[in-house]
């Protein structure tokens, strides 16, 4: 693991205030776009004039505002726009393919996928796959050297809504406790631009986000209704 040869871009894109990440390496210049959605071009173009090479994509979860697809009757760009200008494999998590391919229209063969503790290596950047199921039956965030992309399982001050199809409380509990474990100087890297911070320490993160602090499932329970 290089720190010095990983390239990571945070881009805000949307209405929802989505982040879309870009992660890679500085030495091959291959790149991989985290849950790209809204503006398709604009992503493209930006890996082009930074001479980089679009090498898969990352999928913390089948909404389509990370992802595309329809929304509040509107269509949402997505990755089947990214793969129809630049095919590339599309990694899933095993329990969130099948919502993926009915959001977004991909097929089998556009899809990798992977498991909680699988690995993919970018130059000399290691990414692990992490199951965070809660938000959805297949949510997954990826570690990356001492950073972590956590979508919508964990945010600098909340977490992933439980109240929607496919979530689960108790589930998002224990994805919570997982993640709570990962060292103190862990970049965390949320999914949506949700407080005034874009990126935090995990150290901070633990000390300030109160769903971090949950002494046990029983209370857990009780807040969560």
């Amino acid at each position: 693991m290089d720190n010095k040869d990983l390239f990571l871009e945070q881009i805000p894109l949307g209405p929802m205030e989505n982040f879309v990440y870009m992660i890679g390496s500085k030495s091959t210049r291959e790149v991989a776009l985290v849950d790209p959605a809204w503006d398709i071009d604009f992503l493209l173009n930006f890996i082009e004039q930074q001479d980089l090479k679009l090498s898969s994509i990352l999928v913390t979860h089948y909404h389509p505002d990370h992802i595309g697809g329809g929304m509040g009757g509107h269509s949402i760009e997505g990755i089947s726009d990214v793969i129809e200008k630049n095919p590339v494999k599309i990694f899933v998590n095993k329990h969130e393919a099948e919502g993926v391919k009915k959001v977004t229209g991909v097929s089998d063969t556009d899809i990798n996928i992977v498991e909680s503790g699988d690995h993919l290596t970018i130059g000399l950047n290691d990414i692990e796959f992490l199951h965070t199921p809660g938000h959805t039956p297949g949510s997954q965030c990826f570690k990356i050297n001492e950073n972590l992309i956590s979508g919508d399982t964990l945010f600098i001050q909340g977490c992933g809504r439980v109240d929607l199809p496919g979530s689960n409380s108790d589930d998002m509990y224990h994805s919570l406790r997982k993640l709570s474990e990962l060292p103190n100087e862990t970049i965390l890297y949320p999914g949506h631009h949700y407080s005034p911070e874009e990126f935090q320490t995990m150290k901070k993160t633990k000390e300030q986000n109160m769903y971090l602090k949950v002494p046990d499932i029983a209370t857990w329970r009780q807040i969560m209704g």
